[in-house]
């Protein structure tokens, strides 16, 4: 078993270094700005891929960017089984990651409770 998880592990990686470049160069919606692919979860079989992405900007943005991105699926996973040569290629399936942001608030609340700390210890 651990062979088809490590197999399962680069095939994500690959799709995930191509789908950035396909993103960059050939997604021309205007709904799709400065996308940044965090990960990608590929199934045991390969049927379906969990893309998750990070974006500036607000929750109005981020919906328009999760309906681009899901509207140009079916090309993105067309181009990425030119590029990769797999029997079976992944339907995928975008979200938007929000481990970013939730890292972010949590360094705030740490640097604001140092900060308001009593350095007497």
């Amino acid at each position: 078993m651990p062979r088809d998880f490590s197999r399962t592990l680069r095939v994500a990686e690959q799709v995930q270094r191509e789908l950035a470049d396909l993103i960059r160069s050939e997604i021309k919606d205007p709904r799709v700005g400065m996308v940044t692919l965090t990960g990608v979860e590929v199934a045991a079989d390969y049927g379906h891929a969990k893309v998750f992405f990070t974006l500036l900007g607000d929750s109005a943005k981020i919906k328009e960017a999760v309906e681009g991105l899901n509207n140009s699926a079916g090309f993105l996973r067309r181009e990425l089984g030119r590029r990769i040569k797999l029997r079976t290629m992944p339907q995928l399936h975008f979200h938007y990651d929000e481990s970013v942001e939730r890292g972010m608030r949590l360094s705030k609340l740490i640097d604001a409770a140092v900060l308001g700390r009593d350095d007497t210890l």
